[in-house]
């Protein structure tokens, strides 16, 4: 998807419109949690997590998944709640890179959304489980744009200090999530259930990450994964121990990677 470059005029509607939609949802909000004007919201207009100018890029890139998500205003108020929060917890403790929050929406935020077309519109229920969660991208993301839907996840992550982040923005934003703290291989498959679509970033090299998914895999399972350039290895490599069907999709966010779209994966005999 090429970056979305609009005239000025219609970004400053789309902005004015998110704070329209944005003060209904603070008086709703409030309404809601007994008038405890206390709590904060998110304002688009005010103290922003976004870099300067970003706020109009931001709005444009969600406008362009308004065919995934039912609520466009509601959907920029979460997402910039989370990257305010994700702001503060990086402050204490390691999410993601330490390269990188600076540019948290091109590198984890759309890079997470990016899945949302593959996804695509269904209304059926959709099981997700996310191995190896770390900060929580794709999932937290994803929930968030997709809160309307019939769509559950489970996180599987092994670091204590980043479960605690997963399980408070679950909290913080009353998202369908499950936090599993523990290690991949001691998750007993029958806790997690049937799993429609496996998502997962930089976690593993393929043939350890297809190891990871077989245990929970099924008949109608699907994976939408994140790679690097080094992805044609890495399947070359799975070849010799795997059998699946793979499109690979270039990533919209790094012009290395791509996205691998896995569906009947077994191993050889």
């Amino acid at each position: 998807m090429a970056r979305l470059c609009p005239a000025a005029g219609a970004l400053q509607r789309d902005e004015a419109e998110i704070d329209r939609g944005a003060a209904a949802d603070r008086g709703a909000g409030a309404a809601h949690r007994g008038g405890d004007a206390r709590r904060p919201h998110p304002d688009p207009r005010g103290d922003s997590p976004w870099p300067a100018g970003a706020q109009g890029i931001v709005i444009e890139h969600l406008r362009a998944y308004t065919p995934f998500i039912a609520d466009l205003h509601a959907t920029y108020a979460r997402i910039t709640a989370f990257n305010t929060q994700l702001l503060r917890w990086q402050k204490v403790q390691n999410l993601v890179s330490r390269e990188t929050p600076g540019d948290l929406w091109t590198r984890h935020i759309l890079d997470s959304l990016q899945l949302l077309p593959l996804i695509g519109p269904n209304d059926a229920p959709l099981r997700v489980l996310d191995i190896g969660s770390g900060g929580g991208f794709p999932a937290l993301p994803l929930a968030i744009a997709l809160k309307s839907r019939p769509v559950s996840f489970q996180l599987i992550e092994s670091n204590a200090r980043k479960c605690a982040f997963l399980r408070a923005m679950a909290r913080e934003f009353d998202l369908p999530v499950t936090v599993h703290t523990t290690r991949i291989e001691a998750v007993d498959p029958q806790t997690i259930g049937a799993v429609d679509l496996f998502t997962s970033r930089a976690l593993a090299p393929l043939p350890l990450l297809f190891s990871y998914l077989c245990r929970f895999w099924g008949a109608d399972s699907r994976a939408l994964l994140h790679k690097g350039r080094e992805n044609g290895e890495e399947l070359k490599t799975a070849d010799s121990a795997w059998l699946y069907d793979v499109l690979r999709l270039p990533s919209t966010t790094d012009p290395d990677g791509v996205i691998l779209d896995i569906r009947n994966l077994r191993r050889r005999a």
